[in-house]
């Protein structure tokens, strides 16, 4: 038996990692070498243009995409082992239409292990208080016996959340899950995902274009150049938790975005007087 302790591995660890997808000689670089660490209970965001490669190192992290070149470990291990239990949110939630959001949101506990062997003694005991407690912390306890269709986009993707994290996954994939919503919407779900959490400390990796959905959830931002992408500048969050949305109209918070701003500006001018 392995007797290394579990936390010391990294949550995710790409080692000079790149893609390339296309034939051989003709083959389009999406991602230059990169390495990257991300430790246990992070909460890591990825910024830059569009084609950067954000959603390339999600999928890496996910297992669905395997690198051209170099390594992607997911807890210590090669991604392919699935050594982390991962839950996933995306722009559109894909809630089932003819399940309530209770049911929707215990599904994942119907089908991944080790929850699903208990599945049948446990749904209308442990795993119903479980599902309710969490809708309970982004306030739609009364919606549990609603139907998706019933709900506003905002509802939808804070049940779609209560269901990526419902089976406790290690490493939570975020792949712009507020994207589509106004801006209000939005910082009501930021205030949302940051009180899940802060509670539960999963490792999370979200892509977004949002620079103040960043700075607001994040503990370490990434600045992606325009493709093939690469890691611009990799710098730690320190605004003391819980934020509010008071917090962003803050000096320094105001700094942060304007200074990822101009680094993301850069990357995009340097990228056009290469390909001039």
């Amino acid at each position: 038996m392995d007797a290394t302790p579990r936390h010391q591995f990294d949550a995710v660890k790409l080692w000079e990692a790149s893609v390339s997808f296309g034939p051989p000689g003709r083959a389009v670089p999406a991602l230059q070498e990169t390495s990257l660490s991300i430790k246990q209970g992070e909460f890591l965001a990825l910024v830059g243009p569009s084609g950067c490669g954000k959603s390339t190192i999600l999928r890496l992290a996910a297992g669905l995409l395997e690198p051209t070149t170099g390594d992607v470990l997911v807890g210590g291990r090669e991604v392919k082992a699935k050594a982390l239990r991962l839950g996933m949110a995306f722009q559109n939630p894909t809630l089932l239409p003819w399940l309530t959001i209770e049911k929707n949101v215990m599904l994942p506990l119907r089908i991944v292990r080790p929850f699903r062997h208990d599945f049948r003694r446990k749904k209308r005991g442990e795993y119903r208080d479980r599902v309710h407690a969490m809708l309970d912390d982004v306030g739609l306890s009364k919606f549990a016996n609603h139907y998706p269709w019933q709900l506003s986009g905002g509802m939808l993707q804070r049940a779609n959340l209560c269901r990526a994290l419902i089976h406790e996954p290690q490493l939570l994939l975020l792949d712009e899950p507020f994207g589509a919503l106004d801006q209000f919407t939005r910082e009501e779900l930021w205030n949302a995902m940051q009180t899940l959490w802060m509670k539960r400390k999963p490792t999370v990796i979200l892509v977004t274009h949002d620079l103040k959905e960043a700075g607001f959830l994040a503990t370490r931002i990434c600045v992606m150049s325009a493709r093939p992408g690469r890691i611009i500048d990799n710098s730690p969050v320190d605004f003391a938790r819980p934020r509010t949305i008071a917090m962003t109209f803050e000096p320094d918070f105001v700094a942060l975005n304007q200074a990822l701003r101009e680094k993301i500006i850069a990357a995009r001018s340097q990228t056009a007087e290469h390909a001039a």
